[in-house]
């Protein structure tokens, strides 16, 4: 570890100590498992890690989350969120984030009062700030604190220091969840969130590294992987394996997306006006 990220590391500890208590959004990704570790490091079990289930969060990510905070001896609970049955979210508009963050951050709300604990964690880091997030309002309402981002921590070096810590997540493929598969506009199902969680943990079987499937209409599927893993899909026995069962799904066109897996690619279709106003 380099000297400056080493001193972020420290500062890091510094903010978490101050804190004393801690109740922490946990999903098992890079940013907020690095968070759960230094906590807990720390503040031993007066860092409470809280594991939301719903249909927008995989299955498998879910019982790695759980595998992790057990190996380290973190203290955990879960909790099941609603944010499905929030008409609004359902409807996917451009601001669909606030609501599904709202219901999370309220779920911990409760749980910290319930604990008597004064302060509630999220994973954002510095490359967070100034892109599309219509959740960080809820997060502001919420006064939800975020250690990794005051430290002046960004994903290279959560990732080295993850590595230092000798933790598997240092280098894994980032995550957002399943509702981010649909294009604004198109209505959430709890079925389509199903049809997409199986479609990419197909694509997981056949080790590709980042990924997603884009839900369009009823019908469709674009899927994403790096530009250097393309050519292997197009590889007609895994292209073969790939249609059939994206078929058995009820897609009708499978389509590949030649600019590549990229975070955010349904955001670019909105106005700068759409997304300041979404963010508001």
């Amino acid at each position: 570890m380099n000297e400056g990220t080493q001193k972020k590391y420290v500062h890091l500890q510094q903010i978490l100590d101050e804190l004393g208590s801690v109740v922490i959004g946990y999903s098992g990704g890079v940013d907020s498992t690095l968070l759960l570790k230094v906590a807990h490091d720390v503040l031993g079990d007066h860092a409470l890690a809280v594991i939301g289930r719903s249909e927008t969060y995989p299955s498998s990510e879910y019982q790695e989350a759980v595998a992790l905070a057990r190996s380290f001896g973190a203290r955990y609970v879960e909790v099941t969120t609603e944010e499905t049955d929030d008409l609004k979210f359902r409807e996917n508009p451009p601001d669909r984030c606030y609501f599904c963050k709202s219901e999370l951050f309220g779920k911990l709300a409760e749980i910290a009062e319930r604990e008597k604990i004064p302060w509630i964690a999220d994973g954002t880091i510095t490359d967070d700030i100034g892109d599309f997030r219509p959740g960080m309002k809820a997060k502001k309402e919420k006064n939800v604190c975020s250690p990794l981002l005051d430290a002046g921590l960004c994903k290279e070096e959560v990732r080295e220091i993850s590595k230092f810590l000798s933790l598997s997540t240092w280098d894994k493929p980032s995550f957002a969840c399943l509702a981010s598969r649909f294009p604004y506009g198109f209505g959430i199902t709890k079925d389509n969130l199903s049809k997409i969680d199986r479609a990419e943990a197909f694509l997981r079987t056949l080790n590709f590294r980042n990924y997603r499937v884009r839900h369009h209409d009823e019908k469709t599927a674009r899927i994403e992987v790096n530009t250097n893993e393309i050519a292997r899909l197009m590889e007609p026995e895994i292209r073969e394996r790939i249609t059939a069962f994206f078929a058995s799904l009820g897609f009708t066109y499978i389509t590949l997306d030649l600019k590549g897996y990229r975070t955010g690619s349904m955001n670019e279709v909105l106005s700068p006006d759409v997304k300041s106003s979404a963010s508001s």
